[in-house]
C-alpha cells in the first residue's frame, strides 16, 4: 500500500513538473498581431452565457478604455452597436465562427473584431465575491486568424472590514457584496485581461515590447488585488 502510495506521488511530481510552466514573451505568444500591425478595433456585443442579463452591457460599454490605452483605435462602441443592430447582426454568436469576417472590414474599416464570452457570473454574498469566468477572442477581419485570446476566472473582492466585529463585518460585506455594481466588475474584468494587448500604433510602446513577458492565456486571479 504504501508503495502505491508513493508510486502515485512521484507520477503525480513528474506529470506537474512537465506542465507548461514558463511564461512566453508577447511576440511569442501574439506573434500575429507584430506580423499584421492591426489599428483599428470593432468590439462585438458580448456573448452572454452566464444568468446576469445585464453583464453584456456592461462589459460592451467598458472595453472601450483598455483597449484605447494599448494605443488602438476603437469603433465608436454606441455607434457600432446600433448599426449591428439595424443590419440584425447583434448576436455575436453567428459571426464567432464564421470563416470570414471581411464585411466588418468593409463596413467598419476593422482591422480585428473583439468577441468576449461570459460563461458565468456568481455573486457569493458569505463569500464576499463576485466570480466571473470570461474569455476574450480578438480576430483579424483580413484572415480570420485569432490574433490575441485569453481566458481565465475573475474573483472580484467585495468584503469590508469596518472594525473587530466579525459578524458586523460579514453583514457589511453581505451588504457590500449585494450592492456591486455590474460595470465595476466589468471594468476590473476587461483592464486586467486586455492589460497583456501588445503595444498599437498610438501607445509609446509601439513595436519595442516585443521581449516583454506575456501572461497566461488561462489564468485565475483575484481583483482588486
Amino acid at each position: 500500500m504504501k508503495k502505491q502510495l508513493y508510486l502515485l506521488v512521484v507520477i503525480s511530481i513528474l506529470i506537474t513538473s512537465c506542465g507548461p510552466t514558463s511564461k512566453l514573451t508577447k511576440s511569442q505568444a501574439y506573434p500575429e498581431i507584430y506580423k499584421q500591425k492591426p489599428l483599428a478595433v470593432l468590439i462585438m456585443p458580448p456573448i452572454n452565457r452566464s444568468t446576469a442579463v445585464e453583464a453584456k452591457e456592461y462589459f460592451h460599454t467598458t472595453l472601450n478604455v483598455p483597449i484605447a490605452n494599448a494605443g488602438y483605435y476603437v469603433i465608436p462602441p454606441f455607434l457600432s452597436m446600433e448599426i449591428l443592430k439595424r443590419e440584425s447582426a447583434y448576436d455575436s454568436e453567428l459571426f464567432i465562427e464564421r470563416p470570414s469576417l471581411e464585411i466588418f472590414r468593409d463596413v467598419f474599416g476593422a482591422d480585428i473584431a473583439l468577441f468576449t464570452i461570459i460563461t458565468k457570473w456568481d455573486k457569493s454574498s458569505i463569500g464576499s465575491n463576485v466570480k466571473v469566468e470570461i474569455e476574450y477572442i480578438a480576430k483579424s477581419t483580413l484572415t480570420n486568424e485569432v490574433l490575441y485570446s485569453r481566458k481565465g476566472e475573475v474573483i472580484y473582492n467585495t468584503s469590508m472590514s469596518i472594525g473587530d466585529n466579525f459578524l458586523l463585518n460579514l453583514v457589511a460585506s453581505a451588504l457590500n457584496t449585494a450592492a456591486t455594481k455590474y460595470v465595476d466588475v466589468a471594468k476590473a474584468c476587461n483592464t486586467y485581461t486586455l492589460s497583456d494587448l501588445p503595444a498599437g500604433k498610438y501607445a509609446p510602446k509601439y513595436g519595442v515590447d516585443q521581449q516583454e513577458m506575456s501572461g497566461l492565456k488561462n489564468f485565475r486571479v483575484r481583483l482588486p488585488k
